[in-house]
């Protein structure tokens, strides 16, 4: 699905294949996904929400409750889709975007 995925300087970077088959394709289409865990998340935060912007559908999705903070996103556009992160308090919000333009997307030929 991915490989060399790494997120640093406000960007992720790496590879993705396309998938044409499989529960991601079954639920979303063929496509190119991107999974990432979610880490070092602040400790006060009482909402954390996930998703792209501009978004297939979805949305921003809460993970504040999901046990092991993981999501998979169907990338449609790398270069006008950004991954973002809203961190929350309750009083105090952090957005955090992630530009997906270095992404290596692979195409349904190959």
């Amino acid at each position: 699905m991915q490989s060399g995925i790494t997120v640093a300087d406000g960007a992720i970077t790496g590879s993705l294949s396309y998938l044409s088959s499989g529960q991601l394709v079954t639920d979303w289409g063929p496509g190119n996904f991107l999974g990432l865990k979610f880490t070092n998340l602040d400790s006060d935060a009482t909402s954390v929400k996930v998703g792209l912007d501009p978004s297939a559908g979805s949305g921003l999705v809460e993970i504040i409750d999901d046990p092991d903070k993981m999501g998979v996103f169907k990338i449609t556009d790398k270069d006008t889709q950004k991954m973002v992160v809203v961190q929350s308090d309750g009083v105090f919000k952090l957005r955090q975007e992630f530009d997906l333009s270095g992404l290596t997307v692979a195409s349904s030929g190959g």
